[in-house]
C-alpha cells in the first residue's frame, strides 16, 4: 500500500501545488496579521496548528483542539486543508507517515518536529504524573486544550495563567466552539509584572495541594531573570510536593529566530526571542547546572536533536520542586 499511496501522492501533490501554496498563505495571514489585529498571540495559534495536524494524522487525538481552530478568526482550517491534503490522503491510504508530519526518533528530531515531538514529550510526563496530582496550573496557556481532554475526568483542579488579551479571546471562542471550560480558572496575568502567586491565590490556588506546572513554548520569550524568578517563586510558593514540566531552547535557536526576518514577523504582535542556554558543548551538564542553581532537581528529560553536531535546539524537562 505504500507503494499505491506513493503513485497516488506524487501527481496530486503536483496538481495541489498552487492550491497549497494558497493554503500556507492563508494561514500565515490568520495566524500572523489577524492575529496582529486582534492583539493576540500568533505563536499561541502555530502550536494549535500543529495539535490540529497531530489529531487530523491520528498521532494524538484532541477533539478540543479541532472544535477551536474550526471557530477562531486568526486560524484557518481552509488553509491547512490545501496546505496538508496530499499528505493525509497519502497517509489514509498507506497508513504511513511522510515529511510532514512525522515521528522521528528521538535525538534525531529537526526543528519542523518541532511542535510534535514537544506534545508528545510533554504528554508522556504529564500522563506518568496525572494520578499523583491535584492541581494543574498552565503557565502561559496560548490555546492549548488539555485540560479540556482526557485531564478532564481526572478531577483535577485547572488554572489556566496568560495575558489578559489571549485570554479573553480564548474563553469567547471556547464558548462558541461548544467547549465546556467551567471547571478551568483562567487568571490574567503580565509574567514579567505581576506577583503570579499572588495572582494564583487569589483565584483559588492552595500551595498545600499536589501540583503540576505545565510550562510549555514560554521561556524561550523571557528573559534569563525572569526564568529564573519564575522556578524561584514556584520553589518558594509551593509547599508541598510539585513538579514543573517545561522545555527551555538551544541559543543557537534563539539567534536563528531573531533574524530579520524572524524577528520582523514576532515584532508584529510584540513577541520576540529573549533566553536560552549553551547546548552546543555537553548539553546535559549545562542543563542540570542551569536547573540546579535554582536549587531543584532534574527528572525525566527529553534533548531534541542532540544527534546534531552543535547539539541539541531544545529540552522538555520534568523538574522537582
Amino acid at each position: 500500500m505504500n507503494f499505491i499511496s506513493f503513485l497516488i501522492f506524487i501527481p496530486l501533490q503536483i496538481l495541489f501545488l498552487p492550491l497549497g501554496l494558497f493554503g500556507v498563505i492563508l494561514t500565515a495571514y490568520k495566524q500572523i496579521i489577524v492575529s496582529k489585529r486582534l492583539g493576540s498571540s500568533q505563536t499561541a495559534i502555530e502550536v494549535l496548528n500543529g495539535r490540529w495536524t497531530m489529531h487530523l494524522f491520528d498521532i494524538r487525538k484532541d477533539e478540543a483542539a479541532d472544535k477551536l481552530i474550526r471557530t477562531l478568526p486568526n486560524a484557518s482550517i481552509v488553509g491547512l486543508w490545501l496546505a496538508l491534503s496530499p499528505l493525509w490522503i497519502k497517509y489514509k491510504i498507506s497508513k504511513r507517515y511522510f515529511a510532514y508530519p512525522r515521528l522521528p526518533k528521538e535525538d534525531e528530531e529537526n526543528i519542523a518536529d518541532l511542535v510534535i515531538a514537544r506534545t508528545i514529550y510533554f504528554d508522556r510526563i504529564i500522563d506518568r504524573l496525572a494520578d499523583d496530582i491535584e492541581q494543574f496550573v498552565v503557565l502561559g496557556a496560548g490555546y492549548d486544550t488539555r485540560p479540556y481532554g482526557t485531564l478532564k475526568s481526572r478531577g483535577l483542579t485547572f488554572f489556566e495563567l496568560d495575558q489578559i488579551e489571549t485570554q479573553v479571546m480564548k474563553i469567547k471562542w471556547l464558548e462558541k466552539s461548544g467547549i465546556d471550560a467551567s471547571h478551568v480558572k483562567f487568571v490574567p496575568v503580565n509574567f514579567t509584572q505581576d506577583n503570579v502567586f499572588v495572582k494564583l491565590k487569589e483565584s483559588g490556588y492552595d500551595p498545600e495541594r499536589k501540583t503540576l506546572f505545565l510550562w510549555e513554548g514560554v521561556t524561550l520569550y523571557l528573559s534569563e531573570n525572569d526564568v529564573r524568578k519564575m522556578l524561584r517563586e514556584i520553589g518558594l510558593n509551593a509547599t508541598s510536593v510539585c513538579t514543573v514540566v517545561a522545555d527551555f531552547y538551544a541559543d543557537r535557536f534563539i539567534q536563528t529566530g531573531k533574524d530579520k526576518a524572524g524577528k520582523k514577523t514576532l515584532e508584529l504582535t510584540n513577541e520576540g526571542l529573549g533566553f536560552g542556554l549553551p547546548f552546543n558543548t555537553d548539553h546535559e551538564s549545562v542543563f542540570n547546572r542551569f536547573i540546579r542553581s535554582e536549587n531543584l532537581s532534574v527528572g525525566e528529560t527529553h534533548f531534541m536533536g542532540s544527534s546534531n553536531k552543535n547539539g541539541p535546539f531544545m529540552v522538555v524537562s520534568e523538574i522537582g520542586v
